[in-house]
């Protein structure tokens, strides 16, 4: 099933890709794998994933450690705190949601101890929602400016979630706020340092973003199917695990 769905989502990729004049190959697709426990992602991993995307650190680390005997990467997507570091410096091949330097600092710090470099995309809430994290458009350009301080990470682009909404025409603005942003960065951001990502567009609207210029989407439900309403971590030992 996972399989099928994933053979899916990768036609709609490239059906999109081809609308906006776009090779496929410059779109990279993200599969989140919250909830998801770590047995059914072996399907996945046999399906040909070989990252996978998480929100909560302490969920990626168990699953990490469930599916070791895989070759998997793992991208931590949703918010981190600071003492959380430690873990993501560990483990992570990638975090998509840098919006402070005390996050960056914490990083840096536990990255040296582990003489590890971590690929890293700065959270814009192109929005305006308050109930997203990631800076505001006018303070992106003084927070990179910033990140040259702090050369074990490896910044790459930019991630940006749309309002949600079934008025295609404001998540769109979103998505072209953040190729905006990166248009100015690439002028007059620091050097030594990437805009290239754009990292945007989830299950409902990742068609559009990739319309808009997005790099790389990130899908779960499409691929996964939707959501327990639990909020538990799903890993073998963890609580709701099944």
């Amino acid at each position: 099933m996972i399989a099928g769905r994933l053979a899916a989502v990768r036609a709609r990729i490239d059906a999109a890709c081809r609308r906006a004049g776009r090779d496929p190959k410059g779109v990279r697709l993200l599969p989140i794998s919250k909830t998801v426990p770590a047995e059914r992602l072996r399907a996945a991993v046999a399906a040909g994933i070989a990252t996978l995307g998480e929100n909560k650190v302490q969920e990626a680390k168990g699953k990490a450690e469930a599916l070791r005997d895989l070759s998997v990467a793992w991208s931590i997507v949703g918010h981190l705190q600071t003492n959380k570091a430690k873990e993501v410096a560990r483990f992570a091949a990638e975090f998509q949601a840098l919006d402070s330097l005390r996050v960056a600092e914490a990083l840096e710090r536990r990255l040296e101890i582990e003489d590890r470099t971590l690929d890293v995309l700065v959270q814009v809430n192109t929005s305006g929602e308050a109930s997203k994290f990631g800076l505001a458009p006018e303070e992106v350009a003084g927070f990179v400016a910033g990140l040259p301080a702090f050369p074990r990470l490896r910044v790459g682009g930019l991630m940006t979630l749309a309002i949600f909404s079934a008025d295609e025409a404001r998540v769109r603005r979103c998505f072209r706020l953040l190729c905006d942003i990166r248009a100015r960065l690439r002028e007059e951001g620091p050097p030594g340092l990437s805009f290239d990502a754009l990292s945007m567009g989830m299950s409902g609207d990742f068609e559009i973003a990739i319309e808009e210029g997005a790099s790389v989407v990130r899908v779960g439900q499409a691929i996964f199917g939707a959501r327990p309403t639990s909020d538990a971590y799903y890993w073998p030992g963890a609580a709701g695990a099944g």
